[in-house]
């Protein structure tokens, strides 16, 4: 995955994106899920006023939502985003 973050004004919502090369609708549904849930897990550590885009890429189609929930939590440490 792709996590884009950027200043903001509080009461951002993220935005999940998953392009016609991960697979056909239903698996690019199945991957915006399946971030969402993820996602609901990091939101309360996440500040309000952080404007986050989750992109996801092919290799999404197998991963669970743990797996990309310890991913995206690396990505928002390193990026001084959490909490």
């Amino acid at each position: 995955m792709i996590l884009y973050v950027a200043p903001g004004e509080p009461g951002a919502r993220p935005a999940f994106v998953a392009g016609r090369r991960i697979g056909g609708a239903v698996v690019r549904n199945r991957a915006r899920r399946v971030l969402r849930a993820a996602w609901r897990t990091l939101a309360p550590a996440i500040p309000e006023d952080v404007h986050v885009v989750v992109v996801a890429r092919g290799a999404i189609s197998g991963a669970g939502t743990k797996e990309l929930e310890t991913e995206m939590r690396g990505l928002m440490g390193s990026l001084g985003v959490i909490r």
